[in-house]
């Protein structure tokens, strides 16, 4: 075929080297028009390349997850870890007497057994501790009260409780009086649902708990402040045990709107400057910081000192945007007593969350290390400062907004963390500086260049339109033909069969049908101007076709993240790593100043670094956040019945097709020039065969021995 359209190209060239008058033009034009054909006879990619890449990244997103987030510290022993060290060791050995007890919910003689547990550790801790050191320890009743909450999971409920037990332990330097008045809060809860043991929820908590409350008192002489420990019951009926320990009960709301302060119930409770909230929503692996602030000492504080930081802003837009049916005593120490600090949760294995597979056995070594060594050097940093960030509840709603941190880790390794007030200066310059080149290309392209930007974002458009359809479509006809609504909870690399491979057969056949209608637009436009022969006119469309679609990738991401930036969103960085990355990759290896050079295909390099970048710190949330969302389907029907069987299948369709669109976006320009379409199509509709029938022959069970439906 090269030959052909070169032997065309000669004869062409030929006709207008004899023509005379303007030979010496048309002799350029013709040379310009033969190295234009060489250019496009060498423009088609091979599809294994393009398939190679493909599986390139997907094991690079996977293995960056595995680093990320499966990674852990070796557990230490009490020898190895010393009397000043964490010991995962000395920590299960709690997690295991406290599961032992069995199940332990409020009310019951198990709850009796876990606190007396609880209480004589502390008393030995308190027998242990360094000699300049105080350690105090309460056994705290609470009559009744009642909990009046204003959002999240319990909005608009008042839950009334009595007869609540806690155990309050608080560590302070012998010879720092003015310890005394200023104290962090780690807090826990012993209490159990009537259906599990709870080794994750909350009993690994309450054994690193333990472990830090002796690490701490060991060193605790050299302290500015107190650090106290709040074992308590409750949580389970609606954060009561949080509540009754930090706030007075009796006419909140009347004294909130009086403007006076609110009285504190405990009477080591007013000492309280800082609360951190340890959780489980499943069991094992890193706990992460889910929730931050408002004031962004205590995230900022965190970073500088965590041996292996782990936490994302996104989880905290997604967990207070209430897409995750769950609530934490940090709601309680935040929303009600105005505290700032952090909320850790445990959010592997979140299929066995409340149910009777919450067991020891599935806690993973390396967990409550991870922890715990975060915790200590955390509590140790925060106690030694001299000042502790400011109450929020003094602060105006725009200073709130402003100091808001947003942050994320970066491989488990480093964390990143910096304030809403220097993400609105940078999000900025980077939008202006985007809408500017955007404006200056289509008004230097003029009306062609304006209708290119439509056409290759309506091939964008059609990537979400059909990616979205296709794998919805299952999600509605899944439960149909299956034995559970969500047969893939005990397996959840399932969904990559049954939602992925129809979403990225969709995006294909999105945005090949945009790629269509584009190239028919630039067909017409090229043929008006009458510039090339039909052959080379035909090639040349197909490259032009292609940058367009990368760059409307790039005007996707800009558009989220202006209006990410508009809304405040945290989580918008992560449109802003997604648009510069590969712009700038675009930038460096494929424009051009000349508004009149011809395109050229574009290089696997531009691709390469575009996406590096922005996969090493998004792949593993993405994917951790598919698994969190995936385990969560075993309660999503809190109310039987209430909600259709397919609403959950929905639910991770749609997480799914979005993702791939997103992302896929540039990756899917580069197949329109290879051979990979066929192959892509045939790959997607196997998987998808495949997946769909190891469901229906029961060959892989919705159910297992480890993965069982909640019971609330």
């Amino acid at each position: 075929m090269t030959t052909r359209k070169r032997r065309e190209t000669a004869s062409v060239a030929s006709k207008g080297s004899n023509s005379g008058g303007d030979g010496s033009e048309k002799q350029s034009s013709n040379d310009g028009e033969i190295r234009t054909v060489v250019s496009v006879g060498n423009s088609k990619r091979s599809s294994i390349s393009w398939l190679a890449l493909f599986f390139i990244i997907s094991y690079s997103c996977s293995a960056i997850y595995q680093y990320q987030f499966q990674n852990m510290p070796v557990p230490l022993t009490a020898e190895q870890a010393g009397k000043r060290g964490f010991s995962e060791v000395e920590a299960f050995s709690h997690v295991k007497a406290l599961t032992e007890v069995g199940p332990h919910p409020v009310g019951s003689e198990a709850l009796h057994q876990a606190l007396q547990y609880v209480l004589t550790a502390c008393e030995t801790i308190k027998k242990t501790a360094h000699w300049e050191v105080d350690v105090e320890v309460d056994l705290f009743h609470v009559e009744s009260g009642a909990n009046h909450l204003v959002s999240g999971l319990f909005a608009g409920k008042s839950l009334v409780y009595s007869d609540l037990d806690h155990v309050v332990v608080r560590i302070l330097p012998k010879y720092t009086s003015e310890a005394r008045e200023e104290s962090i809060l780690v807090s826990s809860h012993i209490d159990t649902v009537f259906s599990t043991e709870g080794a994750g929820d909350c009993s690994s908590c309450v054994g690193v708990m333990l472990e830090l409350a002796r690490g701490v008192s060991q060193w605790a002489h050299g302290l500015k402040k107190g650090v106290i420990f709040l074992f308590n019951t409750g949580e389970e009926e609606g954060l009561n045990g949080a509540h009754s320990f930090i706030t007075q009960n009796d006419d909140i709301e009347i004294r909130r709107n009086l403007n006076h302060k609110v009285l504190m119930q405990h009477p080591w409770s007013k000492t309280v400057r800082m609360a951190i909230d340890l959780e489980a929503m499943g069991i094992g692996g890193k706990s992460s910081i889910f929730q931050a602030g408002p004031h962004p000492g205590a995230i900022e504080s965190f970073a500088s000192v965590a041996k292996y930081p782990s936490g994302q802003t996104i989880a905290q837009d997604l967990f207070t945007s209430g897409v995750i049916k769950s609530a934490t005593d940090f709601q309680v120490y935040k929303e009600v007593a105005g505290l700032s600090g952090l909320d850790f949760a445990y959010v592997d294995n979140t299929a066995v969350y409340h149910t009777k597979n919450d067991k020891l056995e599935l806690l993973t070594k390396g967990s409550l290390q991870h922890l715990g060594e975060n915790m200590l050097a955390f509590l140790l940093h925060v106690g030694a400062s001299s000042q502790f960030p400011e109450d929020s509840s003094t602060e105006s709603k725009e200073d709130i907004s402003n100091n808001k941190a947003i942050y994320f880790d970066i491989l488990g390794t480093y964390m990143v963390v910096y304030r809403q007030k220097f993400a609105n200066l940078l999000h900025n310059s980077v939008i202006m500086q985007s809408l500017l080149i955007w404006v200056t290309s289509l008004a230097m392209g003029g009306i062609p260049a304006a209708a290119s930007l439509a056409l290759s974002c309506l091939g964008v458009l059609f990537t979400w339109l059909f990616s979205l359809g296709f794998s919805v479509l299952v999600a509605f006809l899944l439960p149909l033909v299956s034995s559970s609504p969500v047969p893939y909870v005990s397996s959840p690399w399932l969904v990559v069969g049954l939602f992925g491979a129809p979403a990225i057969l969709g995006a294909l056949t999105g945005q090949h049908l945009g790629y269509l209608l584009f190239q028919k637009y630039l067909l017409n436009l090229h043929s008006k101007r009458g510039q090339f022969p039909t052959i080379i006119r035909a090639e040349l469309v197909k490259l032009e076709a292609e940058r367009w679609l990368y760059k409307a990738g790039s005007f996707q991401w800009l558009i989220l993240l202006i209006l990410g930036n508009y809304f405040k969103i945290g989580s918008s960085y992560l449109a802003l790593v997604w648009l510069v990355s590969p712009a700038f990759a675009y930038g460096f290896f494929e424009a051009t100043l000349s508004p009149a050079r011809l395109p050229k295909p574009l290089k696997l390099a531009t691709l390469v670094l575009g996406l590096a970048t922005p996969i090493l710190i998004s792949a593993g949330i993405f994917i951790r956040l598919g698994a969190t969302l995936i385990g969560g389907m075993v309660r999503l029907d809190r109310n039987p019945g209430g909600t259709p069987e397919w609403l959950g299948n929905v639910v991770i369709a749609a997480y799914i097709a979005a993702l791939l669109s997103l992302t896929l976006v540039y990756l899917l320009s580069y197949v329109h020039l290879s051979g990979a379409k066929k192959t892509i199509t045939l790959a997607s509709l196997l998987l998808f065969s495949l997946s769909l029938a190891a469901v229906l022959s029961g060959v892989v069970p919705p159910f297992s021995e480890d993965t069982a439906r909640a019971v609330n």
